[in-house]
Formats: structure tokens, sequence, C-alpha cells
């Protein structure tokens, strides 16, 4: 494909997720976040009973169909290569901070895009610390940061994921005891889609992130590397058919899908600081992974065991976030999850050093 199809191709798939991300919210999903992938790995693990949040216990369908509708375009496409075995704790615990950082701005790289095309000014900060955080993984990986390589695995270990995908599927729709759901206007994790609704959405858009590889992190760091824009074109375009489609939900319904301020938007608080911190330290980890969550997801679905692994600690983080008070809330962050923010920062600093100079180090010395 030539680089000017493969621009379009990629900006037409940015505007029709977009779009779905905002039909979402209309058809029940919390305001501003028709898909976020940190805070729907958040809903999940509540409803698996990992933390004791009530507010956010819901199996997110779409969760479940971006793995599988990546895991259906990566078979037909002959795309699903089973490969994984690169230095997995250093992913699981690059995942786990990522989270931390995610929910200190109550978002991923997708909702911090949903967030400003719903009008929401704080994301503002989110965005500045965000690329920040990958300018400053940049610096590491011009300097030659690199994790131990991958290496092909089995055709069992590549399937975990998208087979873990349709378990989850299958206790959603029984709904054993087990399962934790958040009752009618008790949270976030009461308000959703209807099943049939999110999951399409979730099949859609991991197919369509994973033919077009769509990621906000390797957008700005292409950017910053080599001045290239076509994967940050994608997710220009998600901002743009949101906001449009939110201008004319708001217009067409009466309902403010789109409200330009700082104050009193949906599950957001107003300290600019730690939103700016808690992207600082997603954007930086999401480097070092080589991926954002959606990007992770959508590999997971084609047999990365490696994104599967950094999947594992996103969803750790998250429970850990609730169950020890890291998480913020609309009334802004906790003093455990600035402390936890900062921890991450320094730890995410020495995996990127280790990784680097010691590396660097250890390969003149052999020489």
């Amino acid at each position: 494909m030539d680089t000017k199809k493969e621009k379009t191709t990629i900006i037409i798939g940015g505007a029709i997720i977009g779009v779905i991300a905002s039909a979402l919210v209309f058809f029940g999903n919390p305001g501003n976040m028709g898909f976020c992938i940190a805070c729907f790995m958040r809903d999940t693990a509540g409803a698996l009973g990992l933390d004791s949040a009530a507010a956010v216990q819901y199996i997110r369908p779409e969760i479940i169909g971006l793995i599988l509708g990546s895991t259906i375009m990566a078979v037909a496409f002959k795309e699903f290569s089973p490969k994984g075995g690169s230095a997995p704790i250093t992913r699981f615990v690059l995942g786990f901070f990522a989270m931390v950082g995610a929910l200190m701005f109550l978002g991923c790289p997708f909702r911090m895009i949903l967030r400003l095309a719903g009008g929401d000014l704080n994301a503002i900060f989110g965005l500045v610390g965000f690329v920040l955080g990958i300018a400053a993984g940049v610096f590491f990986l011009n300097r030659g940061y690199s994790l131990s390589r991958s290496h092909k695995m089995s055709l069992v270990e590549g399937s975990i994921m998208p087979v873990i995908a349709v378990v989850l599927l299958v206790l959603l729709i029984a709904a054993p005891d087990f399962i934790h759901f958040t009752e009618a206007g008790g949270g976030p994790g009461a308000l959703h889609a209807a099943l049939g609704i999110s999951l399409c959405a979730g099949l859609i858009v991991g197919a369509i992130a994973q033919r077009t590889r769509l990621c906000m992190v390797g957008g700005i760091r292409d950017i910053i590397l080599f001045r290239e824009n076509k994967l940050l074109l994608g997710f220009v375009a998600v901002f743009a058919a949101a906001l449009v489609t939110n201008l004319v939900l708001t217009a067409t319904t009466g309902t403010a899908f789109f409200k330009l301020g700082f104050a009193e938007q949906p599950i957001a608080h107003t300290d600019g600081l730690w939103n700016a911190l808690g992207t600082f330290l997603l954007g930086f980890s999401c480097v070092l992974l080589g991926g954002c969550p959606l990007r992770q997801t959508v590999l997971s679905g084609q047999g990365n065991s490696d994104s599967a692994i950094t999947i594992l600690g996103l969803v750790v983080g998250a429970a850990f976030c609730h169950n020890f008070g890291l998480a913020s809330s609309p009334k802004g962050p906790t003093p455990n999850g600035m402390v936890a923010v900062v921890v991450g920062i320094v730890v995410v600093l020495v995996i990127a050093c280790v990784n680097t100079f010691m590396k660097n180090g250890t390969a003149k010395a052999k020489k």
C-alpha cells in the first residue's frame, strides 16, 4: 500500500472509530467514555472480584470485541503470529504503572482524545503530560533502549487472550453469582450500552485498529523520531469525528454531549498538575512497552503474548489502585495516588536506564 493510500485508510478508520465512540455514550456508556481501555479493564477487574469498588464493576463487551475483532482480522489476513517471551516481568511492571498513571488522570490515551472532543479542557493538561512522557521515552530509545527479543511461540500460547475473551463473554451473558455488577445508579459501572451494541462496536474498532495499526503513543513517538504523522492522523480523525458527532447529538437531543470547560466534566477532576503527571507516567511507560493500551489489546488478539502480559499488568494495576485508594475520583487525586505516581515515575526511569545504559555497557565490555 502506498503512503497516500495508507494515510487515507487510517484517517477513514479513525473517523469511523470516533463516531462509534460518541455513539456508545448516546447508547448508555459514561460521558466522554465511549471507549477507554484503562477504564474498561478496571471495570472488568471489578466484575471478576479483583477489587471491592462497587461503583466500577462490569465486564465490558468492548474489550472482548477489541480482542476478538483483532483476532478475526489477523486470521483473515494471515497475520495471526504467536510470539512472546520478551522481558515478561518488566512488561508486567510497566503495564501496572501505566494503569496507575491512567487512573490518576482517569482515562487512557483513547479517552483523553474523547474527553477533548467532549469539551473537557482538563484533558489538555493530560495531553501535555502525555507528550512529555513519550518524549522522555524517546530520549532512551535514541540511546539504545530495548527489551529482550520476542520469539515464536505455539498456537496454544498465542490463542490464550482470544480464549479468555470468549470466556469473559460467556460469564457476562450467563452472569453467575460470583460475577459482580454495579447496581443501577451506583456509579460508572452501571452505565453501559446494550451488550450487543457494545460488542459489535468493539469488534468493529478491533478490526479497524488491527488493520490500521492505530496507536497514539506510536503516533507521537513517530512524529518526534521520524517526523512521520501517519499514525497520529488517525487520532486527529478520531477527535474530529467524535467532536462533530457530539455537537450533532447535543443539537438534536438537547443533552450536553459537548460541554466546554473545566468544571463538572463527567468522571474527571480539575487538578491540572496531577492530570499531567499521571499521563506523563502513562506515556513514559507505554513508549517503553512499544504501544498504548489500545495497541497492546489489539496485539494480544493477534497472538502476541508480550502484550497479553502487559494487559495482565494493567488489570492487576487497576485492581491494586482501587483496593489501596490510588485511583482518582471527580473530587480529585488521593494522597496514596500521588505517592504511587511518583514511585511509578522513578521505577519506570530505572527500567529505562537499566535497559539502555547497562545493556550498552555490557555490550561494550564484551567487545
